[in-house]
């Protein structure tokens, strides 16, 4: 072990300090451009490819390559994924945009990787919540594999062709390569483009919100985007963070933040807090669950002490809803630590005791008025007690383990039932 000790007078002095242009790390020298062959022999796929998907992950957002994926994405003409980390770095209004793949990810995005001749994986490690089954996974497709880390390249899936270099660098250098190599002219993929859309048809994103019925999460969020469809989004763990990825319309990068892979329960009051300090003149809304929210709500006694606007909405199902819906499907129902309905706070009053504004919503016709007051306070943090149906599960699902051919697209397709 070694011990870094700093007296104090250091610590309290004051001195000159300039950023550095460039830092140099002794040892650390990483390629940042991709190796000019490689990127001759990735073209050389692409425009072989009739089915292509390019499977963007997180190290696009961060290598800040939004512009150059979508330059790239349009000239290739290939349709996109991204995963949970890289949502909003592709405006899920393009009509190239596929949804988010992998186990809770859109259909259509799912059986696209399954039935691609092509998939150029930018910035992702092919993590099992997105392959499922890694040996099931795009079996019919060649593999172009872009990541800064070399140890990623060929760790679950041995690529055709391996690219190392700085996710938006080498965006870049595929891009100048296509565009020589076309010479104008843009592949249209039709008969691909025309399959993709009949899944997009069949197999939507759906719930069912009555008028007088439990209150589905999925309708709130639709709500929440509606009334601020440009405000950053932290999310916790569990189900409340796939609805939120599904149902939120990101249309800019680095308006998501959730723990990711660490699966970080209690990740959204905190993140949330961080995030409306680091840009105080924007909307920061926190979308949590009630088990998460019960391991870091106190967070928001700094909040209120320090006046951060920040909104908390928080779906009450009265359970931790995945390991719940886990156990209804693949156990039996033998429900094991799941139910939180007793010995549990009162969550407008806990929010008013630390200093916020506490809001309770029990019914449909309640959820605009509510998100609107929240929205409306800016001196204070805000929580949003959703009374969300207990019941209601994240479709589409890929059993763990399992392959992505065996998606459960919707609740009605579960054996059992209408």
């Amino acid at each position: 072990p070694v011990l870094v000790d700093l007296p104090k007078d250091i610590l309290t002095a004051q001195m000159q300090w300039h950023q550095p242009g460039r830092t140099n790390l002794p040892g650390y020298k990483p390629s940042t451009h991709g190796h000019a062959r490689q990127v001759s022999a990735a073209i050389d796929l692409v425009m072989a490819a009739n089915r292509p998907v390019l499977y963007v992950g997180g190290g696009v957002l961060k290598a800040e390559g939004e512009v150059e994926l979508l330059r790239f994405a349009e000239r290739a003409n290939a349709p996109v994924v991204t995963t949970l980390m890289a949502r909003g770095v592709f405006p899920d209004s393009h009509p190239l945009h596929l949804g988010m793949p992998g186990m809770h990810g859109h259909y259509t995005a799912i059986r696209a990787l399954q039935e691609a001749d092509l998939v150029v994986a930018l910035g992702a490690r092919f993590d099992d919540r997105v392959t499922g089954d890694p040996a099931s996974f795009a079996q019919r497709a060649k593999i172009i594999h872009v990541d800064v880390d070399p140890a990623e390249i060929g760790k679950i899936r041995v690529p055709d062709v391996p690219i190392v270099g700085d996710a938006r660098l080498v965006i870049e250098q595929l891009d100048a390569a296509l565009a020589d190599a076309q010479a104008g002219s843009r592949p249209e993929h039709t008969a691909w483009f025309e399959e993709l859309s009949v899944w997009q048809r069949d197999y939507p994103l759906e719930y069912d919100q009555t008028a007088d019925g439990p209150l589905k999460q999925q309708y709130v969020i639709e709500e929440l985007n509606k009334l601020a469809p440009d405000a950053t989004i932290v999310a916790g763990v569990g189900q409340h963070q796939m609805w939120a990825s599904q149902f939120w319309k990101f249309e800019r990068p680095r308006t998501w933040i959730n723990s990711g892979g660490l699966g970080t329960m209690g990740y959204a009051v905190p993140a949330a807090v961080g995030a409306q300090v680091g840009v105080p003149d924007k909307t920061v809304i926190a979308i949590d669950g009630d088990g998460c929210f019960q391991m870091t709500f106190q967070e928001l006694i700094t909040a209120a002490i320090e006046k951060i606007p920040v909104k908390v909405v928080l779906m009450n199902n009265s359970s931790l809803g995945m390991v719940k819906q886990w156990q209804r499907l693949f156990y039996d129902e033998r429900y094991s630590s799941v139910d939180l309905t007793t010995h549990t706070p009162d969550y407008v009053k806990l929010a008013e005791a630390m200093g916020c504004v506490g809001i309770r919503v029990d019914s449909r016709d309640d959820v605009r008025p509510a998100l609107e007051k929240a929205l409306a306070v800016e001196d204070q943090p805000v929580v949003v007690e959703v009374k969300a149906d207990p019941d209601e599960m994240v479709f589409p699902m890929v059993p763990a383990g399992a392959s992505n051919d065996d998606v459960i697209a919707r609740f009605r397709d579960l054996p059992g039932q209408p």
